[in-house]
């Protein structure tokens, strides 16, 4: 004999079923003027507070005064229509290389290209790259110091410049009627010089980056070096040195000529269709 059991099976078989509404989310972005259905204040968001019952948003009406919500399903209106606000995040700012430049991430090695940017000395060539070193790997650009200015034409012969294989060359103290001028007029269609008028790069960093008003004077046939440190209260050029280099982070911290220098010499060795004349 078998006994009915009126609770077995699916007690709703047969009956329709209400399905749970859903609602559209939108990030609660600062200053959005949202409506709470429940309460019918209006104001803009300026905030939210995380506690242990869960994320609120902080809104202000138009007199001034706050209110928290939480952040319900469905407990707001925008524009008219019910939805959803979620936590807004801010979209992260494009990462910037020292240089200004967009930082290109999870960068792989690139071939060098044959053409090379050359730089007087091992201090020019420390801080071009501390500013300008993920740009150049980038491009494949090598930089490389002469040990010297004098060295220029020797290097030139035996590097062979031509289309395709260019050479910048950064130089100190370019200014007109000057040695430096002089060793770079002739230099043929596929070198370009570039520089800044002081003479040396440690005048081209911005002197309140190593605390001082401006750079001192150094009288001409003093050694510069030595003479801004006894000027300055460093110990030596090694010292000097040290704070110059520390003090510099990105190109913010160096000289507009600088700057313009450096990127010329990089737009010019690696976009061959361009010809020297159209960097003036």
């Amino acid at each position: 004999m078998s006994v009915h059991d009126p609770y077995a099976g699916d007690i709703f078989a047969g009956h329709p079923r209400t399905k749970k509404p859903t609602y559209p989310t939108i990030p609660a972005e600062p200053g959005m003027v949202v409506e709470v259905l429940a309460d019918d204040f209006v104001g803009a968001i300026i905030g939210y507070e995380r506690t242990y019952d869960g994320e609120f948003v902080r809104l202000e009406d138009r007199y001034g005064r706050e209110r928290i919500f939480k952040m319900r399903p469905g407990a707001f209106l925008v524009e008219g229509k019910r939805c959803t606000l979620t936590r807004y995040v801010a979209p992260s700012a494009p990462k910037v290389s020292n240089s200004g430049s967009r930082r290109v991430e999870n960068l792989q090695a690139k071939v060098a290209l044959p053409s090379r940017i050359w730089v007087e000395g091992i201090h020019d060539a420390a801080i071009v790259e501390k500013i300008w070193g993920h740009d150049l790997r980038v491009e494949g650009v090598v930089v490389e110091y002469l040990e010297g200015l004098d060295n220029l034409e020797e290097r030139l012969r035996e590097f062979r410049p031509g289309p395709g294989r260019r050479v910048g060359v950064l130089t100190d103290h370019l200014v007109k009627g000057t040695k430096e001028m002089r060793l770079t007029e002739n230099v043929g269609p596929d070198v370009m010089v570039t520089g800044h008028p002081y003479i040396d790069i440690w005048a081209a960093v911005k002197p309140q980056k190593v605390g001082l008003r401006a750079w001192p004077e150094v009288p001409y046939g003093e050694d510069w070096k030595t003479g801004i440190c006894r000027r300055v209260g460093w110990t030596d050029p090694k010292e000097g040195w040290n704070r110059v280099y520390n003090a510099v982070h990105s190109f913010r911290d160096v000289d507009t000529s600088l700057i313009n220098a450096v990127e010329k010499l990089v737009d010019f060795v690696t976009t061959p269709e361009l010809s020297k004349e159209d960097f003036r």
